[in-house]
């Protein structure tokens, strides 16, 4: 074993266990299966694609629409790939858990890092809330009904939602425009990611750990908050779970771990494909969305 940089690990250790792909041995076979249920999403259901917020080419959003009586709740998720990866267009999948059972569902999108640093990442995140609360009543939702959820650096994401001053940010809204959110195999501390190689690619810094390390904040909005994370996914993930919980928990939130047996960091969120699986149906129970 090599030197410690940080808690037991050496540098190749903590690489490994912060090498999300690398744990799972069917990474590129899972990807695959969620990019075709994305396509799939687009066409089952009514949509608006690409919804520009800002001035740069990821500052959009993705609406898809539920059938039914309105007002509808409304649900936004943000996707995961270590804030330097990933796409709205491939994120879709997740309405199968969400649409059919009575809920807009908005996939939000950011500017990947290192476009842009966290702070500006975050920001947009926070547009994205603001929209849709502010046009909730425009695209057929329920102002008093949203909710958020995110996956990996989604769940980190998530959880910085959770963590802001809404009314500070935007007098017109409310403290609390969140009812209830799950973060799923959330990065929660991002004092190990600075310290391992997914570093080369963010360049975190010091007061990029210390800001927006959502352990290191508090939660502004104190709704119910549920962290699934698989069972198989290593002991870093399942700490910074566990970890995160404990400190929200101190500060007043609802927290609640989950932890999927037999799940890795994205047959987790596959499940999103079943509608009728155990998770999908906990999911939307948490949400407080129907299970019809």
């Amino acid at each position: 074993m090599g030197t410690t940089v940080f808690r037991n690990y050496d540098q190749k250790s903590l690489d490994w266990w912060y090498n999300a792909r690398g744990l799972c041995g069917e990474t590129e076979k899972l990807k695959a299966a969620q990019e075709n249920g994305s396509n799939m999403c687009r066409q089952k259901y009514r949509s608006e694609l690409n919804i520009k917020l800002g001035d740069m080419p990821r500052e959009a959003i993705d609406i898809y629409y539920p059938t039914g009586n309105k007002p509808h709740p409304i649900h936004i998720f943000f996707h995961g790939g270590y804030w330097k990866s990933n796409d709205k267009e491939t994120s879709s999948y997740v309405t199968d858990a969400l649409v059919p059972y009575g809920a807009i569902t908005v996939i939000g999108e950011y500017t990947l890092i290192p476009e842009v640093r966290m702070d500006e990442l975050i920001r947009q995140c926070r547009q994205v809330i603001t929209w849709v609360w502010k046009n909730a009543k425009r695209i057929g939702g329920d102002q008093n009904k949203i909710t958020i959820s995110g996956h990996s650096a989604g769940g980190h994401i998530t959880a910085c939602m959770l963590a802001t001053d809404w009314k500070r940010y935007d007098t017109n809204l409310p403290q609390t425009p969140i009812k209830s959110a799950v973060a799923t195999s959330g990065l929660y501390d991002l004092l190990p990611v600075k310290l391992c190689s997914q570093n080369n690619d963010l360049h975190l810094t010091d007061e990029e750990v210390l800001n927006f390390s959502p352990i290191n904040q508090n939660p502004f909005c104190k709704v119910p908050l549920l962290l699934p994370v698989g069972g198989d996914e290593g002991p870093e993930f399942i700490r910074q779970t566990k970890d995160f919980a404990d400190s929200w928990a101190k500060k007043g939130m609802q927290t609640e771990v989950w932890i999927q047996p037999n799940h890795d960091h994205f047959t987790i969120m596959n499940q999103h494909m079943d509608g009728n699986c155990e998770f999908s149906k906990r999911l939307r129970k948490h949400l407080n969305i129907s299970n019809q």
